[in-house]
């Protein structure tokens, strides 16, 4: 597992992925009110990442995805939503374009994350990832992968559902040739066969004034402020995440053909085909049950 798993890919996005600079959509004040709501729910973070372990499971989701649905409309962000997650633990696997992603999946799906080990130094993110339960990955260390990998069964085994970005990078999510070159690395994958859980994709993607965009994009040499103030200054932005369907992996089932399944259903044009034969991937779709209209919105009304 060991050569699965370095992950440390690149993508082949630059600054011509990100849109031409333009005069920003709303006043200074709304920028300004923006800010001090979105530092106003950093700080209620803090005393969130304290009351997390000693809530139950179910007020510690409902916690998780109050404080991200709220962070995202302090942000002047609108999360839509299409179709519904199942029920019970899984894999949930997710492209990945910006930090917003990690807000979008926790209103979607709060789940524990597996991030890399650098997210914990980070000031009230950290402490409140690791409230959370996230799985931290040394990246520069290759060998202890699979101990990584067997803490995600173990979670999985014990009821949770955890969220990857198995990319292991952000990119534009536009251009196919930025595309990191692996596509989904398939070592946490082996996660879900040991342990037996579904895998759901999940399909993450911007507009900008009701077109895609490269917006909210995180690329390169770009500091978080730089990409921050983008989305502070944007009059209509949306993040759609559409939940495609389970993929139940039989024993033994190959993790790099799980990959290949889950990457497939959602992006737009796979790094790989698409693999067919059942008998092969040991790999079973379920189409989820009564999805959620087209559309369908989550905003301050649905927040609990």
């Amino acid at each position: 597992m060991t050569g699965d798993g370095l992950w440390r890919p690149a993508s082949g996005c630059g600054p011509g992925c990100l849109p031409a600079a333009t005069a920003p959509d709303v006043s200074l004040p709304r920028r300004a009110g923006r800010l001090l709501g979105v530092l106003g729910m950093l700080s209620a973070g803090v005393g969130l990442a304290a009351l997390l372990p000693l809530l139950p499971a179910g007020g510690r989701r409902a916690a998780l995805r109050a404080w991200a649905r709220w962070t995202l409309r302090a942000l002047g962000v609108r999360l839509w939503v299409r179709g519904r997650l199942p029920r019970g633990r899984a894999l949930l696997v997710a492209n990945h374009v910006s930090w917003l992603d990690i807000l979008a999946v926790l209103a979607v799906a709060p789940a524990r994350m597996l991030a890399k080990r650098e997210v914990r130094d980070w000031p009230v993110v950290g402490a409140l990832a690791a409230a959370a339960g996230t799985v931290f990955v040394d990246r520069s260390r290759p060998r202890d992968l699979p101990a990584t990998v067997g803490r995600v069964t173990g979670a999985l085994r014990a009821g949770h559902s955890v969220a990857v970005f198995p990319e292991g990078t952000t990119w534009c999510g536009t251009a196919a040739g930025c595309r990191p070159g692996r596509g989904f690395r398939p070592a946490v994958f082996q996660a879900a066969v040991d342990a037996g859980a579904p895998v759901v994709p999940l399909g993450l993607g911007y507009r900008y004034a009701g077109d895609p965009s490269t917006l909210p994009a995180f690329l390169g040499e770009e500091t978080l402020w730089e990409s921050a103030r983008r989305v502070l200054a944007a009059r209509d932005l949306t993040v759609a995440v559409t939940v495609a369907a389970a993929l139940h992996p039989a024993g033994g089932a190959d993790r790099r053909a799980l990959a290949r399944a889950a990457e497939s259903a959602i992006q737009p044009a796979p790094v790989r085909a698409p693999v067919r034969r059942r008998a092969t991937t040991g790999v079973r779709i379920v189409r989820p049950v009564a999805p959620l209209p087209v559309g369908a919105e989550v905003g301050l009304d649905l927040v609990a």
